[in-house]
Protein backbone atom coordinates (compact mmCIF):
# COMPACT_ATOMS: atom_id res chain seq x y z
CA UNK A 1 0.00 0.00 0.00
CA UNK A 2 2.81 2.14 1.48
CA UNK A 3 4.86 1.46 -2.38
CA UNK A 4 1.21 2.32 -4.02
CA UNK A 5 0.91 5.57 -2.65
CA UNK A 6 4.50 6.40 -3.12
CA UNK A 7 4.48 5.77 -6.74
CA UNK A 8 0.89 7.91 -7.37
CA UNK A 9 3.10 10.69 -5.32
CA UNK A 10 5.69 10.67 -7.81
CA UNK A 11 3.34 10.73 -10.82
CA UNK A 12 1.07 13.57 -9.97
CA UNK A 13 4.93 15.27 -9.11
CA UNK A 14 6.02 14.45 -12.76
CA UNK A 15 2.40 15.79 -14.12
CA UNK A 16 2.74 18.40 -11.76
CA UNK A 17 5.99 19.50 -13.28
CA UNK A 18 5.49 18.29 -16.87
CA UNK A 19 2.58 20.99 -17.05
CA UNK A 20 4.74 23.98 -15.60
CA UNK A 21 7.28 23.08 -18.20
CA UNK A 22 4.20 22.94 -20.93
CA UNK A 23 2.92 26.29 -19.46
CA UNK A 24 6.47 28.35 -19.23
CA UNK A 25 6.94 27.49 -22.83
CA UNK A 26 3.60 28.67 -24.30
CA UNK A 27 3.47 31.72 -22.23
CA UNK A 28 0.47 31.10 -20.64
CA UNK A 29 1.46 30.97 -16.79
CA UNK A 30 3.72 33.60 -15.12
CA UNK A 31 6.71 32.49 -13.38
CA UNK A 32 9.10 33.65 -10.71
CA UNK A 33 12.44 32.13 -9.66
CA UNK A 34 11.55 29.57 -7.32
CA UNK A 35 9.53 27.76 -10.35
CA UNK A 36 12.37 28.01 -13.14
CA UNK A 37 14.99 26.13 -10.22
CA UNK A 38 11.90 23.60 -10.34
CA UNK A 39 12.05 23.25 -14.12
CA UNK A 40 15.76 23.45 -14.20
CA UNK A 41 15.95 20.35 -11.66
CA UNK A 42 14.16 18.10 -14.63
CA UNK A 43 16.29 19.24 -17.40
CA UNK A 44 18.29 16.16 -18.82
CA UNK A 45 20.01 17.58 -22.43
CA UNK A 46 21.46 20.80 -23.19
CA UNK A 47 19.09 21.38 -25.60
CA UNK A 48 15.95 21.82 -22.73
CA UNK A 49 18.80 23.60 -21.04
CA UNK A 50 19.00 26.38 -23.65
CA UNK A 51 15.05 26.11 -24.05
CA UNK A 52 14.96 26.99 -20.35
CA UNK A 53 17.36 29.69 -20.37
CA UNK A 54 15.86 31.71 -23.11
CA UNK A 55 12.85 31.55 -21.13
CA UNK A 56 14.18 32.69 -18.31
CA UNK A 57 16.07 35.80 -20.35
CA UNK A 58 12.55 36.62 -21.67
CA UNK A 59 11.08 36.62 -17.96
CA UNK A 60 14.28 38.61 -16.72
CA UNK A 61 15.73 36.68 -13.98
CA UNK A 62 18.86 35.93 -15.89
CA UNK A 63 20.40 38.66 -13.15
CA UNK A 64 19.04 36.79 -10.08
CA UNK A 65 21.76 34.70 -8.14
CA UNK A 66 19.76 31.99 -7.37
CA UNK A 67 18.42 31.29 -10.91
CA UNK A 68 22.02 32.14 -12.02
CA UNK A 69 23.52 29.52 -9.76
CA UNK A 70 21.14 26.65 -10.83
CA UNK A 71 21.52 27.58 -14.24
CA UNK A 72 25.17 27.56 -14.29
CA UNK A 73 25.37 24.14 -11.95
CA UNK A 74 23.10 22.45 -14.59
CA UNK A 75 25.67 23.83 -18.08
CA UNK A 76 28.24 22.27 -16.19
CA UNK A 77 26.45 18.45 -15.82
CA UNK A 78 25.66 18.23 -18.97
CA UNK A 79 28.93 18.16 -21.27
CA UNK A 80 32.15 19.52 -21.52
CA UNK A 81 31.20 22.12 -23.58
CA UNK A 82 28.85 23.44 -21.56
CA UNK A 83 31.35 25.04 -19.22
CA UNK A 84 32.08 27.90 -22.21
CA UNK A 85 28.29 28.81 -21.96
CA UNK A 86 28.51 28.68 -17.96
CA UNK A 87 31.07 30.91 -17.85
CA UNK A 88 29.29 33.42 -20.39
CA UNK A 89 26.31 33.42 -18.11
CA UNK A 90 28.86 33.89 -15.32
CA UNK A 91 30.80 37.10 -17.01
CA UNK A 92 27.56 38.97 -17.42
CA UNK A 93 26.32 38.57 -13.56
CA UNK A 94 26.21 41.89 -12.22
CA UNK A 95 26.94 40.84 -8.61
CA UNK A 96 28.78 37.41 -7.76
CA UNK A 97 28.77 36.32 -4.29
CA UNK A 98 31.42 33.53 -3.50
CA UNK A 99 29.28 30.60 -4.55
CA UNK A 100 29.06 31.55 -7.44
CA UNK A 101 32.78 31.79 -7.62
CA UNK A 102 33.17 28.89 -6.21
CA UNK A 103 31.08 26.95 -8.58
CA UNK A 104 32.72 27.86 -11.70
CA UNK A 105 35.83 27.34 -10.46
CA UNK A 106 34.97 23.63 -9.61
CA UNK A 107 33.91 23.25 -13.04
CA UNK A 108 37.15 24.72 -14.38
CA UNK A 109 39.27 22.19 -11.97
CA UNK A 110 36.87 19.59 -12.88
CA UNK A 111 36.73 19.34 -16.57
CA UNK A 112 39.59 21.96 -17.32
CA UNK A 113 41.30 24.02 -18.78
CA UNK A 114 42.66 23.89 -15.51
CA UNK A 115 44.79 27.24 -15.63
CA UNK A 116 40.86 29.16 -15.85
CA UNK A 117 40.75 27.86 -12.25
CA UNK A 118 43.53 29.33 -10.94
CA UNK A 119 42.83 32.90 -13.20
CA UNK A 120 39.65 32.71 -11.21
CA UNK A 121 40.66 32.47 -8.03
CA UNK A 122 42.88 35.17 -8.92
CA UNK A 123 40.19 37.64 -10.27
CA UNK A 124 37.72 36.77 -7.19
CA UNK A 125 40.81 37.97 -4.87
CA UNK A 126 40.75 41.14 -7.00
CA UNK A 127 37.41 41.72 -6.72
CA UNK A 128 38.00 41.34 -2.92
CA UNK A 129 35.78 38.67 -2.06
CA UNK A 130 37.75 36.19 0.60
CA UNK A 131 38.26 33.00 -0.35
CA UNK A 132 36.48 29.90 1.89
CA UNK A 133 37.28 26.90 2.83
CA UNK A 134 35.62 25.51 -0.37
CA UNK A 135 37.90 27.68 -2.99
CA UNK A 136 40.82 26.44 -1.48
CA UNK A 137 40.29 22.48 -2.35
CA UNK A 138 39.48 23.53 -5.90
CA UNK A 139 41.89 25.80 -6.50
CA UNK A 140 44.47 23.29 -5.51
CA UNK A 141 43.34 20.55 -7.34
CA UNK A 142 44.26 22.92 -10.87
CA UNK A 143 47.19 23.56 -9.52
CA UNK A 144 48.32 20.12 -9.14
CA UNK A 145 46.74 18.89 -12.49
CA UNK A 146 48.68 21.22 -13.93
CA UNK A 147 51.47 20.32 -11.61
CA UNK A 148 52.17 24.64 -11.33
CA UNK A 149 54.01 24.02 -7.56
CA UNK A 150 55.10 27.99 -7.75
CA UNK A 151 50.62 29.06 -8.22
CA UNK A 152 50.09 25.84 -5.71
CA UNK A 153 52.37 26.90 -2.62
CA UNK A 154 51.13 30.84 -3.25
CA UNK A 155 47.28 29.46 -2.61
CA UNK A 156 49.11 27.34 0.53
CA UNK A 157 50.01 30.59 1.40
CA UNK A 158 47.00 32.79 0.61
CA UNK A 159 45.29 29.84 3.22
CA UNK A 160 47.41 30.01 5.75
CA UNK A 161 47.13 33.75 6.01
CA UNK A 162 43.16 32.95 6.44
CA UNK A 163 43.79 30.50 9.05
CA UNK A 164 42.14 27.97 6.90
CA UNK A 165 45.12 25.72 5.90
CA UNK A 166 44.17 23.52 9.15
CA UNK A 167 40.70 22.73 8.21
CA UNK A 168 40.32 19.25 6.82
CA UNK A 169 39.21 19.75 3.28
CA UNK A 170 41.98 22.39 2.94
CA UNK A 171 44.44 20.06 4.56
CA UNK A 172 43.28 16.66 1.75
CA UNK A 173 43.75 19.35 -0.95
CA UNK A 174 47.39 20.46 -0.02
CA UNK A 175 48.46 16.64 0.71
CA UNK A 176 47.26 16.00 -3.07
CA UNK A 177 48.64 18.94 -4.52
CA UNK A 178 51.86 18.31 -3.02
CA UNK A 179 51.83 14.81 -3.74
CA UNK A 180 50.73 15.26 -7.65
CA UNK A 181 53.74 17.81 -7.57
CA UNK A 182 56.63 14.82 -6.31
CA UNK A 183 56.84 16.57 -3.36
CA UNK A 184 56.82 14.22 -0.53
CA UNK A 185 57.93 16.03 2.50
CA UNK A 186 56.11 18.92 1.92
CA UNK A 187 52.87 16.66 1.42
CA UNK A 188 53.77 15.05 4.81
CA UNK A 189 54.44 17.84 6.52
CA UNK A 190 50.75 19.07 5.68
CA UNK A 191 49.35 15.31 6.96
CA UNK A 192 51.39 15.61 10.23
CA UNK A 193 50.17 19.44 10.29
CA UNK A 194 45.98 18.13 10.64
CA UNK A 195 44.66 18.77 13.97
CA UNK A 196 42.06 15.89 12.44
CA UNK A 197 42.18 13.36 9.84
CA UNK A 198 39.62 11.67 8.20
CA UNK A 199 40.07 8.63 5.98
CA UNK A 200 40.56 10.77 2.70
CA UNK A 201 43.55 12.09 4.15
CA UNK A 202 44.88 8.48 5.34
CA UNK A 203 44.54 7.26 1.53
CA UNK A 204 45.49 10.78 0.06
CA UNK A 205 49.22 10.45 1.93
CA UNK A 206 49.44 6.56 0.95
CA UNK A 207 48.10 6.78 -2.80
CA UNK A 208 51.03 9.83 -3.20
CA UNK A 209 53.56 7.36 -1.62
CA UNK A 210 53.09 4.63 -3.86
CA UNK A 211 52.70 7.14 -6.68
CA UNK A 212 56.21 8.20 -6.11
CA UNK A 213 57.85 5.15 -5.74
CA UNK A 214 58.09 5.58 -1.73
CA UNK A 215 56.20 1.90 -1.33
CA UNK A 216 57.90 1.23 2.31
CA UNK A 217 56.42 4.47 3.79
CA UNK A 218 53.29 3.80 2.05
CA UNK A 219 53.16 0.30 3.39
CA UNK A 220 54.13 1.40 7.27
CA UNK A 221 50.84 4.49 6.65
CA UNK A 222 48.84 1.83 6.19
CA UNK A 223 49.67 -0.70 8.98
CA UNK A 224 49.03 2.77 11.11
CA UNK A 225 45.78 3.06 9.66
CA UNK A 226 45.07 -0.85 10.46
CA UNK A 227 46.31 -0.14 14.48
CA UNK A 228 44.40 3.19 14.75
CA UNK A 229 40.88 1.74 13.91
CA UNK A 230 39.35 3.65 16.51
CA UNK A 231 38.93 6.53 14.37
CA UNK A 232 39.66 5.20 10.95
CA UNK A 233 38.60 1.85 8.93
CA UNK A 234 40.48 1.20 6.01
CA UNK A 235 38.02 1.40 3.40
CA UNK A 236 38.15 0.51 -0.91
CA UNK A 237 40.77 3.15 -1.66
CA UNK A 238 42.70 2.45 1.06
CA UNK A 239 43.42 -1.06 -0.40
CA UNK A 240 43.39 -0.18 -3.86
CA UNK A 241 46.90 2.31 -2.94
CA UNK A 242 48.10 -0.15 -0.65
CA UNK A 243 48.13 -2.79 -2.86
CA UNK A 244 50.95 -2.05 -5.30
CA UNK A 245 53.05 -0.53 -2.52
CA UNK A 246 52.85 -4.25 -1.38
CA UNK A 247 54.40 -5.57 -4.57
CA UNK A 248 57.57 -3.02 -4.22
CA UNK A 249 58.28 -3.79 -0.78
CA UNK A 250 57.62 -7.92 -0.85
CA UNK A 251 54.76 -7.27 1.48
CA UNK A 252 53.00 -10.77 0.66
CA UNK A 253 52.10 -10.97 4.15
CA UNK A 254 50.19 -6.98 4.05
CA UNK A 255 48.61 -8.11 0.70
CA UNK A 256 46.93 -11.90 2.55
CA UNK A 257 45.91 -9.90 4.97
CA UNK A 258 44.18 -7.00 2.69
CA UNK A 259 42.53 -9.96 0.41
CA UNK A 260 41.24 -11.67 4.06
CA UNK A 261 39.82 -8.63 5.12
CA UNK A 262 37.94 -7.60 1.91
CA UNK A 263 36.30 -11.45 1.99
CA UNK A 264 35.80 -11.19 6.03
CA UNK A 265 34.24 -7.61 5.49
CA UNK A 266 32.11 -8.67 2.66
CA UNK A 267 33.80 -4.85 0.55
CA UNK A 268 32.73 -5.07 -2.98
CA UNK A 269 35.01 -6.43 -5.20
CA UNK A 270 35.04 -4.01 -7.81
CA UNK A 271 37.12 -3.90 -11.24
CA UNK A 272 40.03 -1.73 -9.41
CA UNK A 273 40.05 -3.93 -6.38
CA UNK A 274 40.15 -6.74 -8.13
CA UNK A 275 42.82 -6.01 -10.94
CA UNK A 276 44.83 -4.76 -7.84
CA UNK A 277 44.41 -7.76 -6.09
CA UNK A 278 45.57 -10.12 -9.17
CA UNK A 279 48.70 -7.81 -9.71
CA UNK A 280 49.62 -8.54 -6.17
CA UNK A 281 49.43 -12.25 -6.76
CA UNK A 282 51.21 -12.14 -10.11
CA UNK A 283 54.47 -10.30 -8.65
CA UNK A 284 54.74 -13.09 -6.32
CA UNK A 285 53.92 -15.97 -8.78
CA UNK A 286 50.94 -16.78 -7.27
CA UNK A 287 48.86 -17.40 -10.83
CA UNK A 288 46.43 -20.01 -9.12
CA UNK A 289 45.37 -17.04 -6.17
CA UNK A 290 45.34 -14.65 -8.82
CA UNK A 291 42.92 -16.87 -11.70
CA UNK A 292 40.29 -17.58 -8.54
CA UNK A 293 40.16 -14.01 -7.70
CA UNK A 294 39.48 -13.56 -11.53
CA UNK A 295 37.29 -16.38 -12.08
CA UNK A 296 34.92 -14.83 -8.66
CA UNK A 297 34.84 -11.20 -10.34
CA UNK A 298 31.89 -10.09 -11.43
CA UNK A 299 33.25 -7.14 -12.62
CA UNK A 300 35.26 -8.21 -15.98
CA UNK A 301 36.37 -5.07 -17.44
CA UNK A 302 39.47 -4.57 -19.71
CA UNK A 303 41.57 -3.46 -17.13
CA UNK A 304 40.45 -6.92 -15.10
CA UNK A 305 40.84 -8.95 -18.14
CA UNK A 306 44.33 -7.28 -18.58
CA UNK A 307 45.86 -7.76 -15.04
CA UNK A 308 44.88 -11.38 -15.83
CA UNK A 309 46.69 -11.90 -19.05
CA UNK A 310 50.12 -9.79 -17.63
CA UNK A 311 49.91 -12.30 -14.82
CA UNK A 312 50.14 -15.40 -16.80
CA UNK A 313 52.52 -13.70 -19.30
CA UNK A 314 55.32 -12.73 -16.76
CA UNK A 315 54.97 -15.82 -14.84
CA UNK A 316 56.14 -18.23 -18.49
CA UNK A 317 52.38 -18.86 -19.14
CA UNK A 318 52.12 -17.26 -22.42
CA UNK A 319 49.72 -19.73 -24.00
CA UNK A 320 47.35 -19.32 -21.45
CA UNK A 321 47.48 -15.36 -21.92
CA UNK A 322 46.46 -15.90 -25.52
CA UNK A 323 43.66 -18.12 -25.02
CA UNK A 324 42.24 -15.62 -22.20
CA UNK A 325 42.75 -12.92 -25.16
CA UNK A 326 40.53 -15.75 -27.35
CA UNK A 327 37.80 -15.55 -24.37
CA UNK A 328 37.96 -12.15 -23.91
CA UNK A 329 37.08 -11.28 -27.71
CA UNK A 330 34.09 -14.09 -27.14
CA UNK A 331 33.16 -12.31 -23.93
CA UNK A 332 31.95 -8.93 -26.48
CA UNK A 333 34.74 -7.24 -25.51
CA UNK A 334 36.74 -4.83 -27.64
CA UNK A 335 40.78 -4.84 -26.53
CA UNK A 336 42.56 -1.81 -25.96
CA UNK A 337 46.41 -1.12 -25.98
CA UNK A 338 47.17 -2.26 -22.64
CA UNK A 339 45.75 -5.55 -23.55
CA UNK A 340 48.05 -5.85 -26.46
CA UNK A 341 50.97 -4.57 -24.70
CA UNK A 342 50.21 -7.54 -22.21
CA UNK A 343 50.01 -9.89 -25.20
CA UNK A 344 53.45 -8.47 -26.85
CA UNK A 345 55.09 -9.02 -23.62
CA UNK A 346 54.14 -12.17 -22.52
CA UNK A 347 55.12 -13.68 -26.36
CA UNK A 348 58.56 -11.59 -25.70
CA UNK A 349 59.30 -13.32 -22.68
CA UNK A 350 58.13 -16.33 -23.99
CA UNK A 351 60.33 -16.10 -27.59
CA UNK A 352 57.23 -16.46 -29.59
CA UNK A 353 58.45 -13.96 -32.24
CA UNK A 354 56.17 -15.32 -34.79
CA UNK A 355 53.12 -15.08 -32.66
CA UNK A 356 54.20 -11.57 -30.86
CA UNK A 357 54.33 -10.18 -34.70
CA UNK A 358 50.82 -11.41 -35.80
CA UNK A 359 49.47 -10.00 -32.68
CA UNK A 360 50.88 -6.69 -33.45
CA UNK A 361 49.97 -6.66 -37.28
CA UNK A 362 46.18 -7.44 -35.29
CA UNK A 363 46.20 -4.25 -33.05
CA UNK A 364 45.27 -2.53 -36.94
CA UNK A 365 42.04 -5.03 -37.20
CA UNK A 366 40.74 -3.94 -34.03
CA UNK A 367 41.50 0.02 -34.40
CA UNK A 368 43.73 -0.04 -31.69
CA UNK A 369 47.20 3.10 -31.82
CA UNK A 370 50.02 1.54 -31.31
CA UNK A 371 52.86 3.75 -29.12
CA UNK A 372 56.01 3.45 -28.20
CA UNK A 373 55.23 1.07 -25.64
CA UNK A 374 54.16 -1.52 -28.74
CA UNK A 375 57.50 -0.48 -30.57
CA UNK A 376 59.29 -1.40 -27.63
CA UNK A 377 57.71 -4.48 -27.11
CA UNK A 378 58.59 -5.58 -30.41
CA UNK A 379 61.99 -4.76 -30.09
CA UNK A 380 62.45 -6.34 -27.21
CA UNK A 381 60.68 -9.19 -28.88
CA UNK A 382 63.32 -9.03 -31.83
CA UNK A 383 66.57 -8.82 -29.05
CA UNK A 384 65.53 -11.33 -26.55
CA UNK A 385 65.09 -14.45 -29.20
CA UNK A 386 68.69 -12.83 -30.98
CA UNK A 387 67.23 -11.17 -33.89
CA UNK A 388 69.25 -7.59 -33.18
CA UNK A 389 69.60 -7.04 -36.96
CA UNK A 390 65.54 -7.75 -37.55
CA UNK A 391 65.30 -5.12 -34.19
CA UNK A 392 67.52 -2.70 -35.50
CA UNK A 393 65.54 -2.48 -39.24
CA UNK A 394 62.32 -2.52 -37.21
CA UNK A 395 63.57 0.70 -35.43
CA UNK A 396 64.05 2.57 -39.11
CA UNK A 397 60.80 1.40 -40.34
CA UNK A 398 58.82 2.92 -37.49
CA UNK A 399 56.33 5.78 -38.59
CA UNK A 400 57.37 7.87 -35.14
CA UNK A 401 60.59 8.68 -33.68
CA UNK A 402 61.56 6.40 -31.68
CA UNK A 403 62.37 6.91 -28.45
CA UNK A 404 64.00 5.83 -24.65
CA UNK A 405 61.87 2.69 -23.97
CA UNK A 406 62.68 1.29 -28.20
CA UNK A 407 66.48 2.28 -27.27
CA UNK A 408 66.27 0.90 -23.50
CA UNK A 409 64.99 -2.47 -24.90
CA UNK A 410 67.81 -2.54 -27.75
CA UNK A 411 70.21 -2.03 -24.79
CA UNK A 412 68.84 -4.79 -22.77
CA UNK A 413 69.22 -7.11 -26.10
CA UNK A 414 73.12 -6.27 -26.57
CA UNK A 415 73.01 -7.16 -22.47
CA UNK A 416 71.88 -10.17 -23.04
CA UNK A 417 73.68 -10.95 -26.17
CA UNK A 418 77.31 -9.15 -25.09
CA UNK A 419 77.25 -7.07 -28.40
CA UNK A 420 79.19 -4.05 -26.63
CA UNK A 421 79.92 -2.30 -29.87
CA UNK A 422 75.77 -1.77 -30.25
CA UNK A 423 75.18 -1.02 -26.84
CA UNK A 424 77.52 1.87 -27.00
CA UNK A 425 76.06 3.50 -29.98
CA UNK A 426 72.57 3.23 -28.10
CA UNK A 427 74.21 4.19 -25.03
CA UNK A 428 75.21 7.30 -26.66
CA UNK A 429 71.59 7.94 -27.94
CA UNK A 430 70.17 7.18 -24.40
CA UNK A 431 72.68 9.81 -22.95
CA UNK A 432 69.97 12.87 -24.48
CA UNK A 433 66.96 10.43 -24.34
CA UNK A 434 66.89 9.46 -20.94
CA UNK A 435 70.00 11.05 -18.62
CA UNK A 436 68.58 10.99 -15.48
CA UNK A 437 68.47 6.74 -15.67
CA UNK A 438 71.06 5.08 -13.86
CA UNK A 439 70.53 1.72 -15.30
CA UNK A 440 71.41 2.70 -18.77
CA UNK A 441 75.12 3.44 -17.13
CA UNK A 442 75.08 0.36 -15.28
CA UNK A 443 74.56 -1.70 -17.78
CA UNK A 444 76.68 -0.45 -20.18
CA UNK A 445 79.41 -0.73 -17.09
CA UNK A 446 78.36 -4.27 -16.39
CA UNK A 447 79.02 -5.16 -20.41
CA UNK A 448 82.23 -3.36 -19.86
CA UNK A 449 83.36 -5.46 -16.84
CA UNK A 450 82.23 -8.77 -18.63
CA UNK A 451 84.54 -7.98 -21.83
CA UNK A 452 87.52 -7.10 -18.99
CA UNK A 453 87.59 -3.81 -20.36
CA UNK A 454 87.70 -2.37 -16.51
CA UNK A 455 89.07 1.29 -17.53
CA UNK A 456 85.92 1.94 -19.45
CA UNK A 457 83.68 -0.05 -16.94
CA UNK A 458 85.38 2.97 -14.44
CA UNK A 459 84.92 5.50 -16.66
CA UNK A 460 81.06 5.05 -16.61
CA UNK A 461 80.88 4.49 -12.63
CA UNK A 462 82.56 7.88 -12.62
CA UNK A 463 80.48 9.72 -15.29
CA UNK A 464 77.53 8.06 -13.03
CA UNK A 465 78.80 10.15 -10.10
CA UNK A 466 79.81 13.38 -11.26
CA UNK A 467 76.37 13.83 -12.71
CA UNK A 468 74.93 12.88 -9.33
CA UNK A 469 72.47 10.40 -11.03
CA UNK A 470 71.33 8.46 -8.37
CA UNK A 471 71.05 4.42 -8.60
CA UNK A 472 68.19 2.19 -7.28
CA UNK A 473 69.52 -0.31 -4.40
CA UNK A 474 67.98 -3.51 -4.52
CA UNK A 475 67.22 -4.88 -1.47
CA UNK A 476 65.75 -8.45 -0.50
CA UNK A 477 62.96 -8.93 2.00
CA UNK A 478 62.16 -12.18 4.52
CA UNK A 479 58.78 -12.33 6.12
CA UNK A 480 57.32 -13.88 9.28
CA UNK A 481 54.20 -13.04 10.87
CA UNK A 482 54.65 -10.03 12.42
CA UNK A 483 57.44 -8.64 10.73
CA UNK A 484 59.80 -7.93 7.82
CA UNK A 485 63.57 -7.97 7.80
CA UNK A 486 64.53 -5.68 4.41
CA UNK A 487 68.74 -6.45 3.25
CA UNK A 488 70.35 -3.51 1.31
CA UNK A 489 72.98 -4.43 -1.13
CA UNK A 490 75.35 -2.24 0.63
CA UNK A 491 73.71 -2.64 4.43
CA UNK A 492 75.56 -3.63 7.58
CA UNK A 493 72.66 -4.44 9.61
CA UNK A 494 69.61 -5.88 8.78
CA UNK A 495 66.76 -2.94 8.73
CA UNK A 496 63.51 -4.73 10.69
CA UNK A 497 60.23 -3.23 10.33
CA UNK A 498 57.28 -5.01 12.08
CA UNK A 499 53.67 -5.27 10.59
CA UNK A 500 50.81 -5.39 13.27
CA UNK A 501 47.86 -6.12 11.38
Amino acid sequence: MQILKGSLIASRRETFITSRFYLSVTGLWYKDSYDFTCLLEQCKSTRSMKKLHAQIIVEGHEQNPFVASKLIGKYMECSDTSIEVARKLFDGLSKRDVFLWNMVIQGYANLGPFVEAVDLYRRMRLSGLSANKYTYPFVLKACGAMKDVMSGQVVHGQAVKSGLDLVLFVGNALIAFYSKSRDMKASRRAFDEMPQRDIISWNSMISGYTSNGHAKDALMLFCAVVRDHTTCFPDHATLVSTLPACVHTLGIQVGFWIHSYVVQSGMEVDAALCSSLISMYANFGRVSIAKKVFVRSRDKNLEVWSAMMRCYGMNGHADEALKMFQKLLDSGLHPDGVVFLCLLSACSHAGMVEKGCEIFDKMGDFGVQRNEKHYACMVDLFGRAGFIDQAIEFIKSMPVKPGKDVFGALLGACRIHGNVELAEEVAEKLVFLDADNARRYLTLARMYEEKGRWEDAARMRKELREKKIKKLTGTSSIEGNRFRCSFGVEDELTLVSFIEV
